[in-house]
């Protein structure tokens, strides 16, 4: 597994080895001593898995408690993945790291506690699955509006177009509003 940081550093995009052949491929998703060594010490305790359709916007989604640090990988389609840190004690408050995640290239992000987390689909379709390490408490879960222009996300969404929102996120509250983190 390749480990790399992005723009802010406790955001991780991992590239697996992928060992294949004529039958199809092999490639390990997870290991604990790696992860622990290289990324975060972590206790994953949910998996989810998701599928969305093309344009679809989910997030900037957030657990104020039980914040949860996600694993997230994209099993089938294309998405650009979001984090955006919400940790006012972090030097990279309110700034956004995002990677374009699909089946194809097989990488995963590592989204830790205390950032809000989002994904735009760029495929027909995609399915989404990630590990998490605390369990969804819906009385806690927040949301930022995707387009708000004090982060400035750069989502990757055609001129012209608008992104399919669920009405939680259409009521996403402006940065400057959020609760966050200390």
């Amino acid at each position: 597994m390749k480990y790399t940081t992005l723009n802010i550093p406790d955001i991780v995009l991992m590239t697996p080895q992928v060992f294949g052949d004529h039958r199809g491929f092999f490639m390990e998703t997870f290991r604990e001593d790696e992860f622990n060594e290289n990324v975060q010490h972590a206790r994953f305790v949910q998996d989810n898995h998701s599928m969305s359709g093309k344009g679809i916007l989910r997030g900037l989604h957030y657990q104020i408690k039980q914040p949860q640090g996600k694993l997230v990988r994209v099993i089938d389609g294309e998405v650009f993945d979001v984090a955006v840190d919400l940790r006012k004690s972090s030097p990279f408050f309110g700034q956004w790291a995002g990677a374009i995640l699909s089946a194809e290239n097989k990488k995963m992000l590592w989204v830790p506690p205390g950032f809000a987390h989002g994904f735009y689909v760029l495929s027909d379709t995609a399915q989404f699955i990630y590990k998490c390490t605390d369990y969804y408490a819906p009385g806690h879960e927040r949301c930022i509006l995707w387009s708000d222009n004090t982060i400035n996300i750069h989502w990757p969404i055609p001129d012209g177009s608008v992104p399919v929102l669920s009405e939680k996120d259409e009521k996403g509250v402006n940065f400057k509003n959020a609760e966050v983190y200390e």
